[in-house]
């Protein structure tokens, strides 16, 4: 039996997530590159691959490292990568995988061209546009401008476009998310066309998370979707309708290590175990807590100190010291990093693997 609290990852759940995100792009015709933040797991990334993906994405050079080290060998770095320390690592890994790298700034380029000009090593990037996220990218109307002086570099190769705008439109969160996944692929096909009208090569427009692809996959011109949380599902992925709490195949276990009233236990997982990056009672969602128990839907952890979980419950729920619980977080993708190894279960029990990507900052 293995200690709490624990990330348990039901791997028939997940194997289902992943082979219908899947079926979704090859119906569509459009290439899958799922965001490996959620999992960080290489295996689990190889699970991916081996069902359709045609890579994986990442956000740090030094997740790409892992996956690289591991065997996969087609990533892209959904991150503007400018200082010369990680363009120097970037180099390196283009020598021995296809890597593609993000880019949103002319002096962005200009670092990645010089560097790899030194090391006579040319460069895939994609233009990171902005259109509407409000994050990075370059904004939506100087994107071919730009797109025009990166063309010029010699030691880039401007492979594509790409974006990420979430469960938002007209900069603010949404629930009409095929609304907002049809008008995002839309804009990045207008764009990539008015590029290519310009002499621009464009082969790729990448676009979507977990919310939007499905939609954004029927936009013809779309050539790729990156979604993440999809290999798991979480609490907030299920309140957006996007999945329901049944589809979730990553929970936190636990034990009730005290029920000092008869409306309040505590769990032994707090701010240490989970995320508190998609907190309670913020639009459009307004979760209660930041995570929902199984064993009682209608408990939610109400609050959170380092090793402290504060679970709001009935008075005649019968939970006792020592019970072990089970719950599924608001964000998994910020709960797995928090923990240095999760727990596969299926009918042969729980297999353990370690979560080689965590805390890769840099």
């Amino acid at each position: 039996m293995i200690d709490t609290p624990s990330v348990i990852i039901n791997e028939e759940k997940m194997q289902s997530n992943i082979e219908k995100m899947a079926e979704i792009c090859r119906k569509h015709g459009v290439k899958l590159r799922p965001h490996t933040k959620t999992h960080k797991t290489p295996d689990i990334a190889k699970k991916q691959i081996l069902a359709g993906a045609q890579g994986i994405t990442s956000a740090k050079v030094s997740e790409a490292e892992v996956m690289a080290e591991h065997g996969i060998d087609d990533i892209f770095v959904a991150y503007p990568i400018v200082t010369e320390s990680k363009i120097e690592r970037v180099v390196n890994l283009s020598k021995k995988i296809n890597l593609i790298v993000g880019v949103d700034s002319l002096e962005g380029a200009t670092k990645l061209s010089e560097v790899a000009k030194r090391h006579e090593t040319p460069i895939q990037v994609r233009l990171e546009v902005d259109i509407g996220f409000r994050r990075t990218g370059v904004l939506y109307e100087n994107a071919v401008a730009l797109a025009k002086q990166i063309q010029a570099m010699e030691y880039l190769k401007l492979q594509g476009i790409y974006t990420y705008r979430g469960f938002f439109m007209d900069g603010v969160p949404t629930l009409e998310l095929e609304k907002a996944g049809i008008e995002e692929g839309k804009l990045m096909v207008e764009l990539a066309e008015r590029m290519r009208s310009e002499g621009i090569e464009v082969r790729d427009i990448s676009v979507g998370s977990t919310p939007t692809a499905q939609y954004a996959a029927t936009v013809k011109g779309i050539t790729e979707v990156r979604p993440g949380t999809y290999v798991f599902y979480d609490r907030m992925q299920a309140a957006l309708g996007v999945c329901s709490l049944e589809d979730c195949a990553a929970t936190v276990r636990a034990t009730v290590v005290s029920r000092p009233a008869e409306d309040l236990m505590i769990i032994d997982g707090g701010s240490k175990t989970f995320a508190t990056d998609v907190g309670p009672n913020s639009e459009p969602l307004y979760l209660k807590g930041f995570g929902q128990l199984v064993e009682a839907t209608h408990a939610f952890i109400e609050r959170l100190s380092e090793e402290h979980g504060m679970v709001q419950i009935n008075e005649d729920d019968p939970f006792k010291v020592g019970d072990i619980v089970h719950v599924i977080p608001n964000h998994i993708c910020s709960t797995v990093n928090l923990h240095n190894k999760v727990y596969l279960e299926n009918s042969e029990g729980l297999e353990e693997k370690i979560v080689y990507a965590r805390g890769k900052l840099s």
